[in-house]
């Protein structure tokens, strides 16, 4: 859906083009009104946002998972009511 990248221009290779890849479509950001840089900077930052929270998700379930293997196996042996 989103995505930018810099590109090296053939005529001056030195200067990178920082183009917008969206819908399909590929824009030059810097020729962009600044109002659609804003909108693009506001989904970069939502887009980084998203991805440390999915991580975050991760690490939790892992957590839940060692807590579960380590209570099943300090259960072991322990006399049950039923």
């Amino acid at each position: 859906m989103f995505g930018s990248k810099e590109t090296e221009s053939p005529s001056n290779e030195s200067k990178k083009q920082a183009i917008l890849d969206f819908d399909g479509k590929k824009y030059d950001i810097d020729s962009l009104p600044e109002e659609v840089k804003e909108l693009i900077k506001g989904l970069q930052v939502a887009d980084t946002q998203f991805k440390m929270h999915q991580d975050n998700l991760k690490l939790i379930d892992i957590s839940r998972k060692t807590l579960g293997s380590q209570l099943k196996q300090k259960l072991e042996g322990l006399s049950t009511i039923e």
